[in-house]
Parts: structure tokens; sequence; C-alpha cells
């Protein structure tokens, strides 16, 4: 008998600023009805300062967003986990990725300290959603949604920050991980495209996987 493919219990969808993953985990969440954990980089008291003087303010930055997944991924190992789906719109090695565009010298080398005395106790995902996109498209996205603190983010800044993800998940192992093109796609306004997604997750198999969105 053939037995139809159950969706993972833990998803991550990560994916560069502008990528729409928020947007995509709060779908996710609603169709599945899983539990959702969103990033609270809104709440950074610093974010608004990083990008006026990055140079002053990256290390408080850095720090204040590491706790704050830490505290949030921590949770998770935690609770009962696998009592419910849950989603989230980050990987916790996120935050290290920024670490090393923004920190330099002592200051990294502090973080690196404290990211090593607690990586080891974050829970792994079974699926990561790596959402893919031009920068001009993510700029595109991030000039439509309007915070007013990415308004003073310059387009070289973003152009790093994709490219340090690119070569990020290039090589990421860790977990069955899914790539996704998203210039083409519209999560939120096309059900098609939210369905042919869903229906990949689904079936989703260990490893390097790439998502063929449906030809419209």
């Amino acid at each position: 008998m053939t037995q139809t493919a159950s969706p993972p219990r833990f998803i991550a969808v990560e994916g560069s600023i502008g990528a729409g993953k928020t947007t995509l985990s709060k779908l996710l969440a609603q169709k599945y009805d899983a539990r959702l954990v969103l990033e609270v980089d809104d709440d950074n008291p610093f974010i608004a300062k990083f990008y006026e003087d990055k140079a002053r303010y990256a290390f408080q930055t850095q720090i204040y967003l590491l706790l704050s997944r830490y505290k949030q991924y921590s949770e998770l190992a935690q609770g009962e986990l696998f009592s419910s789906m849950v989603i989230t719109d980050y990987l916790f090695q996120r935050d290290r990725l920024f670490a090393y565009l923004n920190l330099k010298g002592h200051e990294l080398a502090l973080y690196e300290q404290i990211y090593s005395m607690v990586e080891n106790k974050i829970p792994t995902p079974d699926l990561v959603i790596f959402l893919q996109g031009d920068s001009e498209i993510l700029q595109a996205r991030i000039d439509k949604r309007g915070r007013e603190y990415e308004e003073l983010m310059d387009f070289d800044y973003l152009c790093k920050v994709n490219k340090i993800f690119n070569n990020y998940f290039f090589y990421y192992s860790d977990a069955p991980i899914l790539m996704v093109n998203t210039n083409e796609l519209d999560f939120a306004e096309k059900k098609i495209d939210l369905d042919d997604l869903i229906s990949k997750i689904n079936s989703h198999k260990i490893g390097r996987e790439y998502y063929s969105p449906l030809v419209s």
C-alpha cells in the first residue's frame, strides 16, 4: 500500500531581507494549523540606530538579536516541540551570518564566544525553505512594505546580505532544504503558487531540492 507523505513537523523559512519569509510563514501556519514563531527584529531597540550608524551600533544590535532568538528557539527545545507542527520565519544560524557581515575584531570574537555557548542547545528543523530573489526585487518589496527603519538601509548593504545568504545556503546540509526562487512567485496573491509549494513540502525528500513553480 502506498502511503501519502506527511509534512515535516518543524519548518524554518529563510531568506534575505525582503524575500517574503514572514509572509510565507504566516500562510503556511494557517494552512497547516501550526504554531507560528516569528523573529523579533522590530522589537530591537538598536536596529533603527544600526542603519544610521552601523559601525557604532552593530554589536548591540547583534547581541540583542542573538539572545532574543536563542530565547525563542530554546523554548521550542524545552517545550513539546513535536506535539504540534511548528513554523518559524528564521533559522537560528541566520544571526551568525549577519554577525560576520557587521562585526569585526574583538566584537566578532566576543560574539563567537557567546554563540558557541548556545548553538548546541538549538533544535534543528525537519525542513528549511530558503527563499531566493534578485536584489532588485528584494529592494522593491522592502520599499513596498514601508518599514521606517529600513528606509535607511542602502542597496549595497542589501546586496551583501543577499550574497552571504546565497553562499551559506548553497552549502547548507544540516537539514533537508527546499530552494525556492521567488522572483516570479506571489504566495500571498496567487493561490496556485502557495498550493503548489505546499504539495512540494508534503512530498519533500532527504537532502537538497529545488522548487520549480507551475507555469501559469
